[in-house]
């Protein structure tokens, strides 16, 4: 079974945590707002407490002197250095010491203003975790940066704003690479990279081949030479225009940040026993499958959030019927936590209601001393739901999903689905249901176009797959196309939008055929006739795996396996050294991330622009199959609906759209990385609040050995709180897990 990067997370922060050990046991913990949030992902209030943790600030707030040594946990801004020297200046000690955690890599002049401050002689450790990604399941992460799609794909206003706006992508894209870094070193995994590198269409976006960005074309007769060595550097320079890609800028930022860490700290990747093969991380992007986001996809995690009202993939509203036949509104999260979720999230709908029923009536004859036939259909379980008031927990988690299946049946009904996604498939694979050239696609189509059942956007998604598999129509086609399906001037832009994502969208009498070397594959062990089209993502893994993928299309970086297969060639042993930099103090370490031992060789993709939930269940299924670790990453995680309005904002670089409503700035870029870091991770000053002083007296408090709360500023978005140390030791059996209960509900994470 794969690693989860959950856990990988997880243990990195607990091992900071438990590396700090005061000879008075307590300890405080000061983080940031972005810190906060990605804590909460892995870690609940109650796993930071048990690390002896007796108070929680945010550096933010104006907080109190304490007398306890302090684990600052901190994004590596400017702001939050000069934060931490202001705790120990002007004859100010805020903690007993300081030991620091960053969760990036800490730049050499900020490390250097820490080390000659008033601040040094109280800092007992500085580190740094590289953990600054988003673990949204066991095997997928995230930037969680939907507008990075706008900075790939919307094209430059005018011709002067080139520059500007390829300026920026790349800014974008160093910190993308340093996210996708912090992954690799988290994993201890120094891989090898691969990109895609397509051959029908130009780079997109601003890094589309422009005279503002383009090196200078070479003297006049040059073009006479027949070697690219003799044609010299300058003709070199101006065809590369033609082959930056942003799959090849990211990959080979994230080399680059690679091998800056591997200098900086010799023994990466440390030895594994038993040694690991070397894995891979292809980058690949949106544009190499847009297929995917637009077909319906029936499997169970996809088709809920394709369907169903479903927040960021892990919020779902829905009506619980309480033991007493009420109904409650309720709020489930979907995550890792939910044994019932992660169970049937990647099987066809089909087969997770029947999973669900069948586990459902194990439940009751296990559980409920339940004796009878079971529930037969789903509306059998909502009525044995209700006579369960005894086993809530597990109540809720059938009824949830009850709900989301019965939800997701009615709308496949109601928007005839069926008959959509038939013509989908059709579209998506080239081939029929019995594996023949259709022959009726628009008869199929035109009365769905013309029906009032259908949603505009599912005919939108019809008439954008039936496009792209007929390699672009006449404009005429398309004009009757929109009028069939009574399309709006913004939905017919969506569709229109695709020709920045590198599709041809209209086509003359005498075009060719454009040439595609990435092609689908046909998948004869698929046993539903509407789940027949497999995301690309899944050929490319596949070969890749197999040694077959084709190196014209998804070349190296730098290094390339040798003659042998990487699942032979073993990461050498490196030598023994954790410095974090050469000629740093000895107390400046970089902290080993604790990846379980496992020697299955890893495949990282990371998928810039968006990856859909049909290409993180294809990591899932293949990691089985092929028997490897397999983790799925990208700028976000993207749904039909979502695409769809992107694409509609798209030429408009996302003016109106979710993710950017006002649009991508045009500024300029910023003047250094470290500028443009703190920008990203600023955070205000709250205003001092009026100090109000609660006098209690001292015997009620030693009698009560009750917890108190240490107020911080209301506009932090934290409760910050703390317990008698002296009485909490004291504590033993039923009345220290009583206090800690109490305590636990002073955090707000």
């Amino acid at each position: 079974m794969t690693a989860s990067l959950i856990n990988t997370v997880r243990s990195t922060f607990l091992q900071a945590f438990r590396s700090v050990n005061p000879a008075g046991k307590w300890k405080v913990l000061v983080i940031d707002e972005h810190v906060q949030n990605l804590l909460s992902t892995v870690l609940k209030q109650f796993d930071i407490l048990e690390e002896n943790v007796t108070l929680i600030e945010s550096i933010s707030t104006h907080r109190e002197p304490q007398r306890f040594e302090a684990i600052y946990m901190l994004m590596p801004t400017t702001q939050n250095v000069d934060r931490v020297i202001q705790d120990f200046s002007n004859g100010r000690q805020q903690y007993l010491g300081a030991h620091l955690f960053f969760l990036d890599g800490l730049s050499d002049p900020l490390f250097q203003r820490l080390t000659s401050s008033p601040a040094e002689p109280h800092l007992k450790a500085v580190k740094e975790l590289f953990v600054n990604f988003w673990v949204t399941e066991a095997q997928t992460f995230s930037m969680k940066a939907p507008e990075l799609f706008f900075q790939i794909y919307s094209p430059p206003k005018n011709e002067a704003s080139f520059r500007t706006a390829r300026s920026r992508l790349e800014e974008e894209l160093r910190f993308v690479s340093k996210r996708i870094a912090d992954l690799c070193i988290t994993l201890n995994e120094f891989p090898y990279i691969r990109y895609y590198l397509p051959s029908h269409h130009q780079p997109l976006g601003p890094l589309q081949p422009n005279q503002q960005t383009r090196a200078p074309p070479p003297p006049e007769g040059s073009s006479r030479w027949r070697t690219n060595l003799a044609r010299g550097e300058a003709a070199r320079q101006y065809e590369a225009a033609d082959t930056e890609f942003v799959t090849k800028v990211l990959a080979s930022m994230v080399q680059q940040c690679l091998e800056e860490h591997k200098k900086a700290n010799p023994d990466f990747p440390s030895p594994s026993d038993p040694p690991r093969p070397r894995g891979t991380l292809i980058v690949t992007d949106r544009a190499m499958d847009v297929i995917a986001p637009f077909i319906h996809e029936f499997t169970y995690q996809a088709m809920c959030n394709d369907l169903l009202p479903v927040e960021d993939g892990t919020k779902y509203s829905y009506k619980f019927q309480s033991s007493v036949g009420t109904y409650e509104d309720k709020v489930a999260t979907l995550s890792d936590a939910d044994s019932v979720w992660t169970t049937v999230r990647h099987m066809h709908m089909r087969e997770a209601i029947d999973k669900l029923m069948a586990d459902f009536n194990k439940f009751m004859e296990d559980h409920a001393g339940f004796k009878g036939g079971g529930a037969a259909s789903l509306n059998d379980m909502k009525d044995m739901l209700a006579n369960l008031p005894q086993y809530q927990e597990q109540r809720e988690k059938f009824s949830l999903h009850l709900n989301m299946a019965q939800d997701c049946m009615t709308i496949f009904e109601k928007d005839k689905l069926s008959l959509v996604a038939n013509v989908e498939q059709c579209c998506a694979t080239g081939l029929t249901s019995e594996g023949k050239t259709p022959k009726t696609l628009v008869e199929e189509m035109v009365p769905l176009l013309d029906g009032r059942e259908v949603s505009n956007f599912n005919k939108v998604r019809m008439i954008a797959l039936y496009i792209m598999y007929r390699d672009g129509v006449p404009d005429e086609d398309r004009r009757r196309l929109y009028q069939h399906a009574r399309l709006s001037m913004v939905e017919q832009d969506a569709v229109n939008s695709l020709v920045h994502l590198g599709a041809r969208i209209t086509r003359g009498a005498s075009d060719k055929d454009t040439k595609k070397k990435l092609k689908q594959k046909p998948h004869a062990d698929e046993e539903y006739e509407l789940s027949r089209y497999k995301p690309l993502i899944r050929t490319v893994i596949q070969d890749h795996v197999n040694n077959k993928l084709d190196q014209t299309l998804f070349p190296y970086v730098k290094d390339a396996p040798s003659a042998l297969t990487p699942a032979n060639s073993t990461r050498q042993a490196p030598t023994p050294t954790t410095s974090l930099r050469s000629a740093k103090p000895s107390w400046h370490k970089a902290v080993r991330p604790t990846a379980p031992v496992d020697n299955r060789q890893r495949v990282i993709v990371f998928v810039a622009g968006g990856m859909t939930y049909s290409e993180v269940r294809e990591a899932y299924v293949l990691s089985a199959s092929l028997n490897k670790d397999i983790y799925i990453g990208s700028t976000h995680t993207v749904t039909p609906r979502q695409f769809f309005d992107d694409l509609k904002a798209l030429e408009l670089s996302g003016v109106g759209s979710r993710a950017v409503p006002n649009g991508i700035p045009s500024t300029q870029p910023h003047n250094s990385y470290q500028e443009y870091y703190d920008q990203k991770y600023f955070i205000p000053d709250p205003t001092p609040p009026p100090r109000t002083e609660l006098h209690v007296p001292k015997d009620t408090l030693k009698a009560s050995g009750k917890l108190s709360k240490v107020h911080s500023s209301s506009s932090s978005p934290y409760a910050a709180s703390s317990t008698s140390v002296n009485s909490l030791g004291m504590m033993n059996g039923p009345e220290k897990e009583e206090k800690k209960k109490k305590k636990k509900g002073l955090f707000h994470f």
